[in-house]
């Protein structure tokens, strides 16, 4: 999945009709609501958006239509696998009926190109784990640990007898990482994750 990185916007005149798409990052329906309030013109004969965060989304025509709005700017997002975002299209409108057809291309086109024209970073899934580490082990398996990618430490704590280190990994490398600590302790110590 993609996340944006900062605020988007595409503006595109359609026989006549102009259409601007403002996508945001948002991580919560409250937010998107906020955003979509923010971001709708008074001025403006239609505010057409869509928002997915995770499983969740919602999609609005606004008096557009049924299925000519809303559904095409949530296909724009899903086509390009964004997450955590809201897009707004707002249409001021131009005095030419574009028909069904016309403002699916319009809204969806429109919600497409702004979010093939913003910053998005790919989005990794990660655990949090800690590791109980012996004295004598904690320099080599700490070094090895700094030295992969996707994995940082996040809090070292120390005890009478060694320390615990607190790592983020990337999901898709818990069994490589648990496989190293293991091996370089000779099983003294295990990665467990939270």
């Amino acid at each position: 999945m993609l996340e944006l990185q900062q605020p988007s916007t595409f503006e595109q005149v359609v026989k006549k009709s102009r259409f601007l798409a403002t996508a945001l990052p948002v991580a919560s329906e409250e937010e998107a609501k906020a955003a979509i309030a923010a971001q709708s013109h008074a001025d403006a004969n239609h505010n057409c958006w869509a928002w997915r965060i995770g499983q969740a989304y919602r999609f609005s025509d606004d008096g557009e239509p049924s299925g000519t709005a809303g559904k095409p700017i949530l296909a724009a997002i899903d086509g390009h696998a964004v997450d955590k975002v809201v897009v707004i299209v707002t249409r001021w409108f131009g005095g030419i009926l574009l028909g069904s057809g016309g403002l699916v291309r319009a809204y969806g086109g429109t919600a497409g190109q702004c979010l093939k024209s913003a910053q998005l970073a790919e989005v990794r899934p990660s655990v949090e784990g800690a590791v109980h580490l012996e004295f004598s082990d904690l320099a080599r398996v700490k070094a090895r640990l700094q030295s992969h990618p996707d994995l940082s430490i996040t809090d070292e704590r120390f005890g009478g007898t060694g320390a615990e280190l607190i790592i983020r990994l990337a999901e898709a490398h818990v069994e490589t990482v648990s496989t190293m600590i293991t091996d370089l302790t000779s099983g003294r110590s295990q990665l467990q994750l939270d």
